[in-house]
């Protein structure tokens, strides 16, 4: 994750010294992509133990329009993520799915070129769903709560037609949740996840 991350980061210095493509108020931009969900503080101790939370990739949507000039809303819907939950010295004890929706102001540089770096900050907003308990919990009812956070989202758009664009993106979601085994709360679970994918943005 940290190589991921580093390495985002040098390419994005780069682009930003580079010209980049113009956004105009009243544009519309429609994304299909895939991206990995990577909890980055799933290890959090809790009156059970300390629990990690692993890996998943699902396909996304998203849906900007800009305000202004370079400033867009942009809004991000995907297909649930299913995550397993595992248990320090026991393995796999639960799994869960969610839905991340988050909303963002984001801010597109402008130049001449055929790449757009662009930066972004939100509000994330997630909900846990079919979370059910398994292998040492399998029959106990295990629960997380929603959690409400901030997020941030900075990417790169290659412009590969008039109106198409190939987008690398990462973003950052504060995500806490507390967890409920046999209706008992245990502890808080920080997921913070880094979420890194790729999308093909279309622009009306």
């Amino acid at each position: 994750m940290t190589k991921t991350t580093t390495a985002f980061a040098l390419a994005a210095l780069v682009a930003s010294a580079a010209p980049a493509l113009a956004q105009s108020k009243g544009d519309m931009t429609l994304g299909f992509g895939i991206h990995n969900v990577m909890p980055q503080g799933g290890n959090s101790t809790t009156a059970a133990g300390l629990l990690n939370v692993d890996d998943n990739a699902r396909p996304t949507l998203t849906f900007e329009y800009f305000i202004a000039d370079r400033v867009g809303v942009e809004v991000l819907a995907a297909y649930p993520f299913e995550h397993d939950i595992n248990l320090a010295g026991t393995g796999k004890v639960a799994k869960t799915k969610h839905l991340p929706p988050t909303i963002s102001l984001q801010y597109h540089f402008v130049n001449n070129s055929t790449v757009t770096p662009f930066v972004g900050i939100g509000i994330n907003y997630t909900t846990f769903f079919d979370t059910d308990g398994v292998g040492a919990l399998a029959g106990t009812s295990v629960s997380l709560d929603d959690s409400w956070g901030l997020a941030a989202h900075a990417g790169l758009d290659f412009k590969v037609s008039e109106h198409g664009s190939l987008r690398l993106d990462a973003r950052y979601m504060n995500i806490e949740t507390d967890v409920k085994v046999g209706g008992a709360k245990i502890g808080k679970v920080n997921i913070d996840p880094l979420v890194v994918g790729v999308a093909y943005v279309h622009r009306f």
